[in-house]
Protein backbone atom coordinates (compact mmCIF):
# COMPACT_ATOMS: atom_id res chain seq x y z
CA UNK A 1 0.00 0.00 0.00
CA UNK A 2 3.00 2.26 0.26
CA UNK A 3 3.02 3.30 -3.38
CA UNK A 4 6.76 2.58 -3.59
CA UNK A 5 8.28 -0.67 -4.64
CA UNK A 6 4.94 -2.32 -5.39
CA UNK A 7 1.37 -2.16 -4.19
CA UNK A 8 -1.36 0.22 -5.17
CA UNK A 9 0.09 3.73 -5.25
CA UNK A 10 -3.42 5.20 -4.97
CA UNK A 11 -4.40 3.13 -1.94
CA UNK A 12 -4.27 6.11 0.38
CA UNK A 13 -7.02 7.79 -1.65
CA UNK A 14 -9.56 5.17 -0.58
CA UNK A 15 -8.20 4.20 2.82
CA UNK A 16 -10.68 5.01 5.59
CA UNK A 17 -9.66 7.31 8.41
CA UNK A 18 -11.28 8.11 11.76
CA UNK A 19 -13.90 10.84 11.40
CA UNK A 20 -12.89 14.40 12.08
CA UNK A 21 -13.59 15.79 15.53
CA UNK A 22 -15.13 19.13 14.58
CA UNK A 23 -16.56 20.66 11.40
CA UNK A 24 -15.64 24.31 10.98
CA UNK A 25 -17.18 26.94 8.67
CA UNK A 26 -15.13 29.81 7.34
CA UNK A 27 -17.75 31.14 4.90
CA UNK A 28 -21.33 30.86 3.72
CA UNK A 29 -20.85 28.54 0.73
CA UNK A 30 -21.19 24.75 0.87
CA UNK A 31 -17.47 24.30 0.20
CA UNK A 32 -16.39 26.81 2.85
CA UNK A 33 -15.66 24.13 5.43
CA UNK A 34 -12.73 22.48 7.16
CA UNK A 35 -12.45 19.26 9.14
CA UNK A 36 -10.59 19.71 12.41
CA UNK A 37 -8.73 16.89 14.09
CA UNK A 38 -7.84 17.54 17.68
CA UNK A 39 -4.24 16.93 18.71
CA UNK A 40 -3.23 14.17 21.07
CA UNK A 41 -2.19 15.42 24.50
CA UNK A 42 1.27 16.86 23.84
CA UNK A 43 4.25 15.30 25.58
CA UNK A 44 6.08 18.61 25.23
CA UNK A 45 5.24 22.10 23.97
CA UNK A 46 2.02 22.50 22.01
CA UNK A 47 2.44 22.31 18.25
CA UNK A 48 1.24 24.83 15.65
CA UNK A 49 -1.89 24.40 13.60
CA UNK A 50 -1.38 22.54 10.33
CA UNK A 51 -3.76 23.56 7.54
CA UNK A 52 -3.93 20.82 4.90
CA UNK A 53 -4.70 22.02 1.36
CA UNK A 54 -5.63 18.95 -0.66
CA UNK A 55 -4.74 18.27 -4.27
CA UNK A 56 -6.64 16.83 -7.21
CA UNK A 57 -5.69 19.29 -9.97
CA UNK A 58 -8.16 21.83 -8.56
CA UNK A 59 -11.05 19.66 -9.83
CA UNK A 60 -14.43 19.06 -8.18
CA UNK A 61 -14.13 15.27 -8.21
CA UNK A 62 -11.34 15.40 -5.63
CA UNK A 63 -12.06 16.70 -2.15
CA UNK A 64 -10.45 16.81 1.28
CA UNK A 65 -11.49 13.30 2.31
CA UNK A 66 -8.44 11.59 0.83
CA UNK A 67 -6.19 13.53 3.23
CA UNK A 68 -7.90 11.89 6.21
CA UNK A 69 -5.14 9.31 6.91
CA UNK A 70 -2.49 12.03 6.76
CA UNK A 71 -4.46 14.34 9.04
CA UNK A 72 -5.21 11.59 11.56
CA UNK A 73 -1.55 10.63 11.75
CA UNK A 74 -0.43 14.20 12.37
CA UNK A 75 -3.09 14.74 15.03
CA UNK A 76 -1.93 11.59 16.82
CA UNK A 77 1.54 13.18 16.91
CA UNK A 78 0.23 16.27 18.67
CA UNK A 79 -0.57 18.63 15.81
CA UNK A 80 -3.98 20.28 15.51
CA UNK A 81 -4.92 19.67 11.87
CA UNK A 82 -7.56 21.40 9.73
CA UNK A 83 -8.37 19.92 6.33
CA UNK A 84 -9.42 22.91 4.24
CA UNK A 85 -12.05 22.61 1.52
CA UNK A 86 -12.50 25.13 -1.29
CA UNK A 87 -14.43 25.61 -4.52
CA UNK A 88 -12.91 23.72 -7.42
CA UNK A 89 -13.25 23.68 -11.18
CA UNK A 90 -16.48 22.03 -12.26
CA UNK A 91 -18.35 23.74 -9.40
CA UNK A 92 -20.06 27.15 -9.33
CA UNK A 93 -17.42 29.73 -8.51
CA UNK A 94 -14.50 27.33 -8.92
CA UNK A 95 -11.36 28.32 -10.79
CA UNK A 96 -9.99 31.84 -10.92
CA UNK A 97 -10.64 33.73 -8.69
CA UNK A 98 -12.98 31.69 -6.47
CA UNK A 99 -10.58 28.83 -5.72
CA UNK A 100 -7.87 31.27 -4.72
CA UNK A 101 -10.23 33.49 -2.72
CA UNK A 102 -11.46 30.48 -0.74
CA UNK A 103 -7.97 29.25 0.12
CA UNK A 104 -6.90 32.72 1.25
CA UNK A 105 -10.06 33.21 3.33
CA UNK A 106 -9.84 29.79 4.92
CA UNK A 107 -6.20 30.18 5.91
CA UNK A 108 -6.93 33.58 7.44
CA UNK A 109 -9.96 32.39 9.40
CA UNK A 110 -8.92 28.96 10.63
CA UNK A 111 -6.47 29.89 13.42
CA UNK A 112 -9.19 31.83 15.23
CA UNK A 113 -11.84 29.20 14.58
CA UNK A 114 -9.58 26.42 15.87
CA UNK A 115 -8.48 28.39 18.91
CA UNK A 116 -12.13 28.84 19.87
CA UNK A 117 -12.76 25.09 20.12
CA UNK A 118 -9.41 23.78 21.35
CA UNK A 119 -8.69 23.48 25.07
CA UNK A 120 -6.26 26.12 26.28
CA UNK A 121 -2.63 25.28 25.71
CA UNK A 122 -3.25 22.66 23.00
CA UNK A 123 -2.07 24.81 20.08
CA UNK A 124 1.08 26.89 19.74
CA UNK A 125 0.33 30.59 19.23
CA UNK A 126 0.93 32.18 15.88
CA UNK A 127 0.03 31.47 12.26
CA UNK A 128 -0.39 27.97 10.81
CA UNK A 129 1.88 25.76 8.78
CA UNK A 130 0.41 25.09 5.34
CA UNK A 131 0.75 21.52 4.10
CA UNK A 132 -0.30 21.22 0.47
CA UNK A 133 -0.17 18.27 -1.89
CA UNK A 134 -0.07 18.50 -5.69
CA UNK A 135 -2.45 21.33 -6.68
CA UNK A 136 -2.73 22.05 -2.97
CA UNK A 137 1.04 22.53 -2.84
CA UNK A 138 0.71 25.16 -5.55
CA UNK A 139 -2.07 26.89 -3.60
CA UNK A 140 -0.11 26.77 -0.34
CA UNK A 141 2.94 28.43 -1.91
CA UNK A 142 0.72 31.00 -3.61
CA UNK A 143 -0.99 31.79 -0.28
CA UNK A 144 2.35 32.25 1.47
CA UNK A 145 3.42 34.75 -1.18
CA UNK A 146 0.11 36.59 -0.96
CA UNK A 147 -0.03 36.97 2.83
CA UNK A 148 3.22 35.82 4.45
CA UNK A 149 2.36 37.35 7.83
CA UNK A 150 -0.44 34.78 8.15
CA UNK A 151 1.76 31.76 7.43
CA UNK A 152 4.37 30.11 9.68
CA UNK A 153 5.78 27.93 6.91
CA UNK A 154 4.89 25.81 3.88
CA UNK A 155 5.36 22.11 3.28
CA UNK A 156 4.66 21.56 -0.43
CA UNK A 157 4.40 17.87 -1.35
CA UNK A 158 4.74 17.12 -5.07
CA UNK A 159 3.45 20.62 -5.91
CA UNK A 160 2.26 21.71 -9.34
CA UNK A 161 4.81 24.40 -10.14
CA UNK A 162 5.37 26.41 -13.32
CA UNK A 163 1.78 26.65 -14.49
CA UNK A 164 2.77 27.56 -18.04
CA UNK A 165 4.74 24.33 -18.38
CA UNK A 166 1.96 22.37 -16.69
CA UNK A 167 -0.38 23.79 -19.34
CA UNK A 168 1.99 22.79 -22.16
CA UNK A 169 2.31 19.29 -20.69
CA UNK A 170 -1.49 19.14 -20.48
CA UNK A 171 -1.36 17.78 -16.94
CA UNK A 172 -4.57 15.92 -16.07
CA UNK A 173 -6.09 16.79 -19.43
CA UNK A 174 -6.34 20.57 -19.32
CA UNK A 175 -6.38 21.14 -15.56
CA UNK A 176 -4.49 24.44 -15.66
CA UNK A 177 -6.62 25.84 -18.48
CA UNK A 178 -9.73 24.94 -16.50
CA UNK A 179 -8.32 26.71 -13.44
CA UNK A 180 -7.30 29.94 -15.16
CA UNK A 181 -9.61 30.04 -18.16
CA UNK A 182 -7.03 29.50 -20.88
CA UNK A 183 -3.35 29.17 -21.70
CA UNK A 184 -0.44 31.54 -21.04
CA UNK A 185 -1.06 33.39 -24.30
CA UNK A 186 -4.77 33.79 -23.54
CA UNK A 187 -4.55 35.09 -19.96
CA UNK A 188 -0.91 36.05 -19.35
CA UNK A 189 -1.73 38.29 -16.40
CA UNK A 190 -3.40 35.43 -14.54
CA UNK A 191 -0.41 33.17 -15.05
CA UNK A 192 1.84 35.92 -13.68
CA UNK A 193 -0.43 36.34 -10.66
CA UNK A 194 -1.26 32.71 -9.90
CA UNK A 195 2.11 31.05 -10.46
CA UNK A 196 4.52 31.04 -7.48
CA UNK A 197 7.47 30.37 -9.78
CA UNK A 198 7.05 33.87 -11.25
CA UNK A 199 8.10 35.33 -7.88
CA UNK A 200 10.92 34.87 -5.42
CA UNK A 201 10.52 32.15 -2.84
CA UNK A 202 8.02 32.97 -0.08
CA UNK A 203 9.50 35.02 2.77
CA UNK A 204 8.67 32.22 5.21
CA UNK A 205 10.40 28.86 5.77
CA UNK A 206 9.36 26.40 3.08
CA UNK A 207 10.14 22.83 2.16
CA UNK A 208 9.35 21.07 -1.11
CA UNK A 209 9.29 17.26 -1.10
CA UNK A 210 8.97 15.52 -4.47
CA UNK A 211 9.44 11.96 -5.68
CA UNK A 212 11.48 11.07 -8.73
CA UNK A 213 8.89 8.54 -9.93
CA UNK A 214 6.02 11.02 -9.92
CA UNK A 215 3.99 10.52 -13.10
CA UNK A 216 1.14 12.89 -12.26
CA UNK A 217 3.34 15.95 -11.52
CA UNK A 218 6.90 15.83 -12.91
CA UNK A 219 9.69 16.63 -10.48
CA UNK A 220 11.68 18.89 -12.86
CA UNK A 221 9.82 22.16 -12.12
CA UNK A 222 10.39 21.64 -8.40
CA UNK A 223 14.09 21.08 -9.07
CA UNK A 224 14.35 24.27 -11.10
CA UNK A 225 12.42 26.31 -8.58
CA UNK A 226 14.63 25.17 -5.71
CA UNK A 227 17.84 25.60 -7.72
CA UNK A 228 16.93 29.17 -8.60
CA UNK A 229 15.89 30.20 -5.11
CA UNK A 230 18.21 32.42 -3.10
CA UNK A 231 16.42 31.97 0.22
CA UNK A 232 18.24 29.87 2.82
CA UNK A 233 14.81 29.05 4.27
CA UNK A 234 13.77 27.02 1.22
CA UNK A 235 14.61 23.33 1.33
CA UNK A 236 14.14 20.82 -1.46
CA UNK A 237 14.02 17.09 -0.74
CA UNK A 238 14.05 14.75 -3.71
CA UNK A 239 12.93 11.22 -2.91
CA UNK A 240 14.23 8.41 -5.13
CA UNK A 241 11.67 5.73 -5.97
CA UNK A 242 8.75 7.70 -4.58
CA UNK A 243 5.70 8.44 -6.70
CA UNK A 244 2.95 11.02 -6.39
CA UNK A 245 0.95 9.57 -3.51
CA UNK A 246 3.73 8.24 -1.30
CA UNK A 247 4.31 11.72 0.12
CA UNK A 248 0.80 11.78 1.64
CA UNK A 249 0.69 8.16 2.76
CA UNK A 250 1.54 7.54 6.44
CA UNK A 251 2.34 3.92 5.54
CA UNK A 252 4.94 4.83 2.92
CA UNK A 253 8.71 4.92 3.20
CA UNK A 254 8.51 8.62 2.34
CA UNK A 255 6.46 9.51 5.39
CA UNK A 256 9.33 9.82 7.93
CA UNK A 257 10.96 12.37 5.63
CA UNK A 258 7.72 14.34 5.34
CA UNK A 259 7.43 14.32 9.14
CA UNK A 260 11.01 15.53 9.52
CA UNK A 261 10.34 18.49 7.28
CA UNK A 262 7.15 19.32 9.17
CA UNK A 263 9.03 19.19 12.47
CA UNK A 264 11.63 21.56 11.03
CA UNK A 265 8.92 24.00 10.04
CA UNK A 266 7.37 23.73 13.48
CA UNK A 267 10.63 24.93 14.97
CA UNK A 268 11.97 21.64 16.22
CA UNK A 269 15.62 20.67 15.97
CA UNK A 270 16.42 18.07 13.38
CA UNK A 271 15.04 17.59 9.92
CA UNK A 272 16.87 15.43 7.43
CA UNK A 273 20.62 15.65 7.07
CA UNK A 274 22.34 17.45 4.22
CA UNK A 275 23.41 14.23 2.52
CA UNK A 276 19.80 13.28 1.85
CA UNK A 277 18.74 16.74 0.76
CA UNK A 278 18.92 17.97 -2.84
CA UNK A 279 19.21 21.65 -3.68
Amino acid sequence: MSGEGGGDARGVLQRPAPPADVALRYGAGPEHVADLRLPAEPAGPAQPLVVVVHGGFWRAEYDRRHTGPLAADLAARGYPVAQLEYRRTGQPGGGWPGTFDDVAAGIAALPGLVEAVLPAGRMAPGPPILLGHSAGGHLALWAALRAPAGVRGVLALAPVLDLAEAYRLDLDGGAVAALLGGGPEDVPDLYATADPTRSAAPPVPASIVHGTLDRQVPVEPSRRYAAGATSTDLRFVELPECEHFGVIDPLSRAWPVVLAELHWLAGRSGGIDAASRSR
